[in-house]
């Protein structure tokens, strides 16, 4: 595996595999690399000829710097895991590599950026554009690849690629799930024992409410949803919604899509951790 910092650099070492008509697998990560990237980077080595992962923590999609201080960085352990899943190419800039002057662009991403994450912390949304925006520039990737805790950002950047016309394949993978199932995130390693004992119930309530489902109204899940994570001593729920997973509009009523997410933001402690659970309803 092949560790590079620059820009120019990384142009240069993937022009050959271009010109032999190789296809790249493109994994944008932020470090502090767990088995949810590991199984991206799998699916992209499957997949591909050249499989080049980016270890950046983008400065541009944090609305709380206190957030953006305290977000493990980890790159020694990172590139371990990343030579020993086979990655071709590991691009860790800096953030004066990634921006070298200001990046003033403002995405018109519409109404899936504007609900939950869009809405909870302004400007996110547009700096995961800015940044994804540009490794796709960097890299030109044939395919790449993101995990579906993170499900709305999806939508989002599927909406970048559209109006800047990349010519890509977007693929979404499934979460990754502790046994006990808690999502896989590099924020958990921020959450104390206690914390760490209870987070798992987030899953546990959003896969129960899966059987609620249709009898029950959207309205009486997403309520019940809420008071059960919030009954568990140390969790506060900031916002569940149920929502068409096609354009991340809330819905009202189980007939309104055959694609039904629902998608919670929960706060234990400091800590805040998304997940997501797909209702089969018809």
């Amino acid at each position: 595996m092949e560790i590079i910092r620059k820009v120019d650099e990384l142009k240069s070492a993937l022009s050959a595999a271009k010109a032999a008509g190789k296809s790249v697998g493109l994994v944008p990560t932020m470090g502090a690399l767990h088995a949810g990237h590991v199984s991206l980077i799998d699916r992209a080595r499957s997949e591909n000829d050249v499989v080049v992962v980016s270890v950046f923590v983008n400065p541009t999609q944090f609305n709380n710097p206190e957030d953006l201080r305290t977000y493990p960085r980890t790159e020694e352990a990172d590139c371990a895991k990343l030579e020993a899943a086979g990655v071709d190419y590991a691009f860790i800039p800096t953030v004066e590599e990634m921006y070298p002057q200001p990046d003033t662009r403002v995405f018109d991403l519409g109404p899936v950026a504007d609900v939950m994450e869009g809405k909870m912390r302004p400007g996110h949304f547009n700096g995961v554009a800015q940044v994804v925006s540009k490794l796709f520039a960097m890299v030109e990737p044939t395919r790449a690849y993101f995990g579906e805790k993170d499900f709305q950002q999806i939508a989002v950047i599927r909406r970048m690629v559209e109006l800047e016309g990349f010519d890509l394949e977007i693929v979404p993978c499934p979460i990754k799930r502790e046994d006990d199932g808690l999502a896989l995130s590099s924020r958990n390693v921020r959450l104390n024992p206690e914390q760490r004992a209870i987070a798992p119930k987030i899953h546990k309530v959003l896969a129960e409410s899966v059987g609620w489902a249709p009898e029950a109204s959207v309205e009486t899940v997403k309520t019940r949803v809420v008071d059960d994570i919030n009954a568990y001593p140390g969790m506060e729920v900031e916002y569940y919604e149920i929502v068409n997973g096609y354009d991340m509009q809330p819905i009202s009523d189980w007939s309104e899509t055959d694609y039904a997410v629902g998608c919670v933001t929960v706060n234990v402690g400091d800590v805040r951790l998304i997940d997501n659970i797909k209702y089969t309803t018809k």
